[in-house]
Order: structure tokens, then C-alpha cells, then sequence
């Protein structure tokens, strides 16, 4: 856990002897993000100090609290509860919880931080489809039934399985957090034999020549889609619209940095998550022509459609601007 703080500015007395003011006390503001390089993007508004940057520039004071989650579940009772202001997670968990309390609470997406594809990898020789899947074997991911790849999965099932078989591999998954499956997987000793991950961990999985991939979201979505998403409760949206500008302005100046500079981009992410891969690997993704950094939403009424057709959410919307507040529904979307 990391904790920054934001000195105020204290405007000077004349010629140094008027007592200078008591300053306002800081606004304090806890985020989370959960592992990978999804969440390049708020990595370096944490390492570099954006948020302070930018509330400066804005004449407010911040103490920001960054914490850590292993899957969208979590945060989201931590939002419910009012211990957690701003969650990133896949698109499922901000779905969910934004179906859940359009009546009350209504939470929503602030924005999209990047879209790239997720991969169901095995190691598993005897598995080339979802169809050789059966009851022996296990498929970890970071939440059953919530996450972005447990839904994925479900997509995916009823895409190549057919019409109500969506959820026919739900009885294979296990929640796990994306580094622990990935020692599970490449260790060879538990009983994962798959892991429907994310970048880094997929891409590093991929490196061992057990590895094969047997589902690609890209190929399930029908091309690029939203990864990662920042969401939070229509409460503190509205009551902090300064607070609210100096994260866009924040987010943006990070996504754009990454664009510019990805090689010191690189640089900061493996350095602030003790990566193991080596810095080609981590610049190669960041790169890689099917990921693309950006805070508008890319693909997400599949996902939603879909959860509201099964009756995995009571709400559905054929307007994407539905499921965001104004810090990013003004833009195109898709």
C-alpha cells in the first residue's frame, strides 16, 4: 500500500510576517486496481504522481490510498460499504454492480483504460476445444461466475457449445488470482491444468511449449473490446466533480505517456510490479497492435446484453452512454 501526499498551496504573507493560514485539510480518495498490465495506465498515475500534479495545478489538496484486489468481487463490496472510492476491474464486475443499483447507489463506469484480448490457455495435451473439457479438469480464474473470463467463458460456451450450454463449464472454474494460477499452471503439481488469464500472465504462460491456446475473446466478441474500466458510486462522482477532472486529467496524461513513451513506460510497470519478464516482453505488450490504451469504451453491450439475457443482471441497456457518468459518455464509444 502506497500513500502520497499533496502539500497545499499557501499563499505567502506580506514581506514574510503575516501568519500563514491553517491548511485545509486533505481530501482523502481510496483506489484499486487489481494485477497485470491492464492497469498500466493507473500504475503510472501512482508512480509518477499525477494525481497530485494535477490537483495542484487545480488548487486542491489529496491524500490518495492505493490498494489491491484480487477480482471485481471484492471491490465491489468494498464500494457498497464506502471503504473504497474509485475500483478497476473487468467489465463484468462494474456491469454487475451497475445493474444492482440503478435504484439507489447507481454505480457506473467513470472509464475504459484499455482493450485487449484474454486467453483461455491449457497445458493440458488432451485439450484442443472447450468440448474436451470435462469434470477432471480445472480452469482457474480470478472470480467464478463474475469475472470478466469467467463471462468470457460463458460467451464462449454457448458460441462453440451452442444455445444453452453457457454454462456448462462453470463446474471446471476456480477463483484464483492471476499469479497464483499461473504457478499453478506452470508448476504442473495442483489440479489447475487451465488458466483464462490476462496479459502479462498469458503471455508468459504462452512461452512454455505445453502451452496452447484454446479460447481468444477477441474471436469471442467479435474483435477488440474494453479490457479494464474504472467505476465508482454516482455519490462520490457528484459530490467531487473537481476531484473527478483531476483523474480524467490525470488518466489521460498517463495514457498519453504511454503512447509516447513506452519503453520508460515499460520500465516503471516492471519495476513497480517486480515482473519477472524481461523488457522487450513488457514493451512488446505494451505495443502489441491489439491492445489499445484508451479511456472510451470498446465492445461492452455484448457483455451486458448477454449477462441480461441469461439473467445474470436485471438490467439492460442497448446505449452504452447508459452505463457511464459524463466523464467519458460524451465521446464516441462503441
Amino acid at each position: 500500500m502506497k500513500t502520497r501526499f499533496l502539500s497545499a498551496v499557501v499563499a505567502l504573507g506580506l514581506a514574510g510576517l503575516t501568519a500563514l493560514p491553517a491548511s485545509a485539510e486533505a481530501m482523502k480518495v481510496r483506489l484499486a486496481k487489481q494485477f497485470g498490465i491492464g492497469y498500466l495506465p493507473l500504475t503510472l498515475i501512482e508512480e509518477q504522481g499525477l494525481l497530485e500534479k494535477h490537483a495542484a495545478e487545480a488548487g486542491i489538496e489529496v491524500e490518495a490510498e492505493w490498494l489491491r484486489f484480487t477480482g471485481g468481487s471484492g471491490m465491489n463490496e468494498a464500494l457498497l460499504s464506502g471503504n473504497l472510492d474509485l475500483a478497476a476491474g473487468g467489465t463484468p464486475p462494474m456491469l454487475t454492480i451497475w445493474a444492482r443499483t440503478q435504484n439507489n447507489m447507481r454505480v457506473k463506469g467513470v472509464t475504459a483504460l484499455v482493450s485487449m484480448p484474454l486467453h483461455l490457455v491449457t497445458f493440458d495435451p488432451e485439450i484442443t476445444e472447450l468440448a474436451d473439457f470435462d469434470r477432471s479438469d480445472k480452469i482457474a480464474l480470478p472470480a467464478v461466475k463474475t469475472s470478466i473470463q469467467a463471462i468470457t467463458l460463458q460467451m464462449a460456451a454457448e458460441k462453440y457449445l451452442g444455445e444453452g450450454h453457457h454454462a456448462d463449464l462453470d463446474a471446471f472454474t476456480v477463483s484464483m488470482g492471476h499469479p497464483d494460477a499461473q504457478l499453478a499452471l506452470l508448476g504442473g503439481q495442483s489440479e489447475i491444468n487451465a488458466h483464462f488469464g490476462a496479459p502479462p500472465f498469458q503471455n508468459m504462460e504462452m512461452k512454455d511449449e505445453r502451452a496452447r491456446k484454446v479460447v481468444d475473446s477477441y474471436d469471442v466478441l467479435g474483435g477488440p473490446h474494453t479490457f479494464t474500466v474504472v467505476w465508482s458510486r454516482a455519490e462520490f462522482v457528484e459530490e467531487n466533480p473537481e476531484f473527478m477532472q483531476v483523474f480524467m486529467a490525470a488518466l489521460n496524461e498517463s495514457i498519453e505517456f504511454i503512447k509516447a513513451n513506452p519503453e520508460e513506460a515499460a520500465r516503471i510497470w516492471a519495476e513497480a510490479e517486480s515482473s519477472p519478464m524481461t523488457h522487450e516482453e513488457i514493451v512488446a505488450l505494451i505495443t502489441d497492435e491489439q491492445t489499445t490504451w484508451t479511456t472510451e469504451p470498446q465492445r461492452l453491450l455484448p457483455y451486458v446484453n448477454y449477462m441480461a439475457r441469461v439473467g445474470l443482471i436485471q438490467e439492460d441497456t442497448d446505449d452504452w452512454r447508459d452505463l457511464f457518468f459524463d466523464t467519458v459518455s460524451t465521446g464516441e464509444g462503441s
